[in-house]
Formats: C-alpha cells, structure tokens, sequence
C-alpha cells in the first residue's frame, strides 16, 4: 500500500465536467444530486480498502456539488457519501451511511462483496425499504479512482466500414477466447486475448468487419447467482457507465481496452458495444444502494407517479433509468461521448431501447434522448442500433426507430427459423425478409441497412442446438428450467440433442448450410453469433446468461465437421463482401432500372412461371426461386461509378422431398451453381448447369450465378 499524505487545500472547482477529472496539476469533483442536503467527498488509499479521509463539498451550482482538489494525483481511490432525506414514500433514498460509486467513475478498484450493509434499508425488517439501516457499507464496495486519460493512439483510424458492406460478429470478450489454445492463459478471457495475432487473424480470415461485444461496462454479479455458485456471465446488469469492467483486464488498467480497439482498427475491424443504459443494477425498492439510488434516487429513477416508493419498470430488472431528467439524459450522453471520443468505439447497439423512448410512459421514438443524439456532432457519425422493444405497453417498435438508426429484426430471425422448420404459409413473409424488409422499413425513408439480420443472438440457441433441440435445456441455471424463452421455432430433426444417427446429423449439417446462406445472402446487415460459424453448442441451454464456464465459452477443438462448417462459413463471408449484389443500398423496385431490359428481381415458381398474387397465399408452397439482376443495382461506387454484378438466381426448398425446379430465365449466358447445401462447401470452380432444371434436394439452397454479359 502507497502511503497517501492528507488532502491538505480545497479549492472551490467547477461543476464542468462531471466526475473526477485529472487535469495535470490537480483533480476537480463534480457531483449532481437536486434533492441532497450535504455531499462528501470520501478518499481511500489506492487498493480502496481503507478510509483516509472525508471532504465536505461545501460549493453547489445548479445542483452539482464541486471541489477541486490541487494535491490528488491519479490512481486515488475515493467514493461519495450524499446526506438528504430518506422518504422512499416520497420517492428520496438517501442514506450516508451507504458509500456511493460515482456515476461519472471512469475506473474502479476493488470488488463488491455482498453483505446486508449494502442495502439502504434493514434487510429482515417488516417495514423492509420503509426501515433505515445505519451500517457502514464502505468495506463491501468497490471504489472510484482517478484515472490518468492519456494514451498513444498515433495513427489509429476508424475502419469507416459502410453499413451496407458490414458483416457483424456478436461476441463476448471473456468467452470467445478462454479456451483458445493459441492465446496465452494468462490473457485468455480479457482485453488483452482479443488483440492478440491469432484472434486477429481469426476474424480476418472469417471475413468479419465489425466486432459487437457484449456489455462490457463495469457490471454486478447478482447476490442470489452468486449464493447459488454462479455468475453473472452476460453484463447486462449496469454498475458504471464509464468504468470498463475489469474482470476482462489482464493489467487491471484501463488502457488495456483502448490497446485492443487500436488493435482491432489497424486490422480493418470496427468495435460496437452493446450497452444497457435503460436500468442499472440496483433492481427494484428492495435492491442495494450503490450508486444512483443512494446519489439522487428521484432524479435519476421513473419512479411511480401514484406511488413514489415505487419504480415503473420496463425492463424486467426492477428500475428505469429517467432519460426524462436532463441530468440523467446528460449522463448517458456524455457516457456515449466518452466511449466514441476517448476509447475511439465506432458505434453501439442498445440494449432495450424503447425503454430510452420513454416520456411519460410512453414509448415516444422522437423523443428527447433521439433528438439529443440526433443533433450531436460526435454520435450522429457513428454506428447506433436498437433492441427495438422493451417489456412495457407499446414497448415493442421495430421498424420505428428514427432515421440514421438500424434496428435488430426478430421478424427476419422468426421467419427464417419457421421456413427452414417446415412451416406453411410463410413464403411471403420469407421474401420481405430476404430483400432487407422494405414493409418495415421503408416507409420512413430508410435503406435496407436499416435491419439487422440474425437468426441466432447471445439471448437464445446457437445455431447448431437450434436444429437439435425442440426444447430449452436450461437447469444448469438452477430455476427449474423456468428461465429463457420457450418459444425457440426450433426443429431437432427428429432426435432431442445429441446423437450418432448419421441421416440427422447430415440433415443438421444442411440446416446449418441453409440458415448460414439464407442470412448471408439476404439484403440488410446480417450479424453472426460467435461460434455457430464451428457449430458450438451450449447443450441445449438458450439462457447462458449465468454460465461463466464450458457452456458458454468458445469451444476450439474442432472435428472435420465442425471445420468443414467454419470454412463454408468463410468462403460464404467473402463472396457476400465481393458481390454488391447482396449488400444493396436501394430496396428492389420489381421492374428494370432506366435503361434496363429485365427486372431487377423477379419470383419464380418451381415450375418456371413468375410467382402470381394467390401463390404467395398458398400454405403448403415452401420452394421459391429469386432471380437478381447484375444489371438492377441502383446504387453507385465511391466514386460515383455504375455498380454491376454477375446475375444470381437463388433457390429455396423447405420440402421434405424433393422438388424439380424450371429456369426460364433466358437472357443469354450459362447458368453455373456456385452454392449447394447438399455439400459442404462453396464450389472453387462452379460447374456449369447442363439443363434448363435442376432438382432441389429437400430441404436445400441453390445459388446460381451468370457473368454479366458485357454491352457492346
């Protein structure tokens, strides 16, 4: 332990900007809380274990309570202890006996150990939250530290990568690499591991352009998962909306993080976060004081209008954070500003961002937080993308979010999964989804980049036990396999979980070739989940939410099956990213472009005939064919040249037999069959289709290309 001289001079400093702020000479505080009554400054010593002293903020400007202290240097650990009322009724929590995070704290130290001293409230009282507990919390929690800001970023760059080009890989930073043999152990699970050579090369061969990691903001293990001998393996349970968490750092030091976006830039990759600004971890009236709830509960909080003791929840996490409250919308704000401008991030995606629409309870998608993103001159140039639906009344919004947003698709992951099931009645659905969701999306102006495509997501099935389970398997997670949805439109191809049937496998194997196509040859930005690229597999459990281990970790062993999956993957990766065919910035109009003879896309029959208006009605049809027009790109280069492609005619068949299908598209040239899921991998050399048919093997996706005949 350094020893730490006392704080000797305090200065009045500025209520700009919030947090701890080193600034080379000394460190400003700035705290906001409307309703307290008294604020103190609380410094530890740097493991943040012992108390060394406290400072009244005595300075308050328009509710932010200040101090400058020229003495502190970085590395000081420190907390808040905010006296006012404590009338839950009223909606007011205060009690100083419970030491508080900054909400601005850009590094923490230390770990939360649960204990009842962390409740602001007698655990065990009848009044239970009614009661006030006079416990010292200081020695259960983590603390803030001053962090030193600078870091050598040179040349790093932005990949820039255009949202129609993008191919997104939905990853968690601690188990995509905890069992690669080619990562150090000592890195594995961290920062660190996700900028090493091997892990670079990985994403690079795979194609990948854009990383999205799961929530990695500091985050709690909940107090029953960790009674129970689990943890909290997802994040989604907000402690700081700056700190990064450090379970993921090797050096425990922050700029750990910003070496590996550096990292990830210079191989052409772009970083996203998914972040959870709509709740934090504090739950509901019966929760812990940890931060907001114990800064200025009313401010920050919905609290219920009728009862104030209460807090309008619609997230399912017990709280909602008031984005209502400008100083609560600043906070999320400026955490935003941060992550793009000092971690050089290039985007996000939000979890349940309806519940940010919120004004009065009601989901508004212009409201205050997207006008404030709108306008901003950081934010609105960087990737935004929904979780367009909360758990609240109208809380469910895709195709609503505001322009310059995209927006996770379940309609695109429902209807695939149905369609590759073998269910009727879906070959409509199947069309909008496959051409970038024009119905949802472009009515407001939007391209077909605006939906992100998946039909796997952390929150669910991989994609190998969503062909091998018709049912959830989650009792490793100890609530009677009550958790995760039971709603999985999966289909185990006649065997619940594993099995040595060679006709299944083969037939999971296609399914997995299907799906993986369908997804990477529709029109929008398609997200794959790490790991369904090798077939992992998480037993059956579509809730590893609570799974810090084997089952939710990256497996690297693979056999020739799974390696056969990972390289029909790749090769499926790059040919989308050397088509412009399949990453359209215009939605297809259905008729030729200005100077075009044939349509730039067209439905075909398995007879031949163009699809008419009853047979997208007809519920027993399940194979369709799609033509494309090399010629029907509406869109142009980057430098303002005519973008043409070879023609691609793909062909669907969710039979269960076998079906014939006729080409009666005549415009010349051959016809040469690039994909087959039948087999395991993409042709190096397509064969040339000898007849004017060919038949689709059941359950199956043909891609069928033409070079571009070239105009005299």
């Amino acid at each position: 332990m350094k020893s730490v001289n006392p704080i000797h001079v305090v200065w009045p400093g500025t209520a700009y900007p919030r947090g701890a702020t080193w600034d080379g000479e000394g460190v400003n505080f700035a705290l906001f809380s409307q309703h307290a009554q008294k604020v103190e400054l609380c410094l530890f010593d740097d493991t943040g274990r012992h108390e060394l002293q406290r400072i009244v903020m005595r300075e308050r400007t328009d509710d932010v309570w200040h101090c400058y202290l020229p003495e502190a240097r970085p590395g000081m650990a420190y907390g808040y202890r905010v006296h006012g009322p404590y009338k839950p009724e009223e909606g007011h929590r205060f009690n100083p006996n419970k030491l508080l995070i900054d909400p601005y704290a850009k590094d923490l130290v230390g770990k939360l150990r649960w204990g009842d001293a962390l409740y602001g409230y007698t655990i065990g009282s009848k009044r239970e939250d009614l009661s006030f507990d006079r416990r010292d919390s200081a020695a259960l929690m983590p603390k803030g530290r001053v962090l030193e800001t600078a870091f050598t970023w040179g040349e790093d760059r932005r990949p820039k990568i255009a949202r129609q080009d993008m191919v997104i890989y939905e990853m968690h930073v601690r188990g995509f690499t905890m069992q690669h043999p080619a990562v150090p152990p000592e890195l594995r699970g961290t920062y660190a591991a996700l900028a090493t050579a091997p892990v670079i090369d990985y994403l690079q061969r795979l194609g990948v352009t854009t990383v999205e990691l799961l929530p990695v903001h500091s985050y709690l293990n909940d107090r029953h998962l960790v009674e129970n001998g689990l943890q909290n393996y997802w994040g989604y349970n907000t402690l700081g909306f700056f700190a990064p968490e450090m379970r993921y750092s090797a050096s425990r030091k922050v700029k750990e993080f910003k070496t590996m976006v550096k990292t990830l830039h210079s191989a052409g990759i772009e970083v996203i976060l998914d972040v959870v600004y709509n709740h934090s971890c504090e739950g509901n009236q019966l929760g812990p004081t940890l931060s907001l709830r114990g800064v200025d509960n009313a401010s920050y909080y919905i609290v219920n209008a009728e009862n104030r003791r209460y807090y309008d929840d619609f997230t399912g996490c017990g709280n909602t954070v008031n984005l209502e409250h400008p100083r609560a919308l600043q906070l999320v704000m400026d955490s935003l500003r941060y992550w793009v401008e000092e971690m050089h991030v290039d985007g996000f995606r939000f979890d349940l961002a309806s519940a940010l629409a919120r004004e009065a309870g009601k989901v508004e998608n212009l409201g205050g937080f997207f006008d404030a993103i709108r306008q901003d001159p950081v934010l609105n140039r960087v990737k935004l993308i929904a979780e367009p639906w909360d758990l609240g009344h109208g809380g469910y919004q895709v195709g609503n979010f505001p322009l310059g947003w995209a927006e996770w698709n379940d309609q695109y992951r429902d209807s695939m999964r149905g369609y590759w099931k073998g269910d009727g009645g879906l070959l409509g659905e199947v069309a909008k989804r496959l051409t970038g969701s024009q119905d949802l999306y472009g009515w407001s102006g939007k391209q077909p980049h605006a939906s992100i495509n998946f039909i796997t997501a952390h929150d669910g099935f991989t994609l190998h036990d969503l062909v091998s389970y018709n049912d959830k398997h989650n009792q490793a997670n100890g609530e009677g396999n009550r958790d995760g949805n039971s709603n999985n439109v999966s289909w185990n191809c006649g065997v619940e979980g594993p099995t040595d049937d060679p006709e299944v496998r083969s037939l999971r194997a296609r399914q997995k070739r299907n799906m993986l196509a369908t997804l990477l040859l529709s029109q929008g930005v398609p997200m794959l989940l790490a790991g369904d690229e090798s077939g992992h597999t998480q037993d059956g459990n579509n809730n590893v939410y609570c799974q810090d281990n084997a089952l939710g970790w990256i497996d690297w062993e693979l056999d020739a099956e799974r390696e056969a999956l990972r390289d029909f993957t790749r090769h499926l990766v790059h040919f989308r990213r050397r088509h412009p065919s399949f990453g359209r910035r215009s939605f297809f109009r259905g008729a030729p472009l200005d100077g075009a003879e044939a349509k730039d896309l067209v439905w075909y029959r398995p007879d031949g005939q163009e699809m008419k208006p009853d047979d997208w009605n007809d519920g027993n049809a399940r194979c369709i064919g799609m033509f494309m027009s090399g010629r029907g790109i509406a869109d142009v280069g980057t430098r303002g040249e005519a973008l043409e492609d070879d023609d691609f005619f793909l062909l669907f068949n969710a039979h269960h037999e076998h079906l014939d299908f006729v080409l009666r598209v005549d415009d010349g040239g051959t016809w040469r069959v690039v994909l087959d899921t039948t087999h395991d991998a993409l042709a190096d050399t397509p064969p040339v289709l000898a007849t004017p048919s060919l038949t689709l093997h059941c359950r199956s996706l043909v891609l069928l290309s033409r070079p571009l005949r070239k105009t005299p």
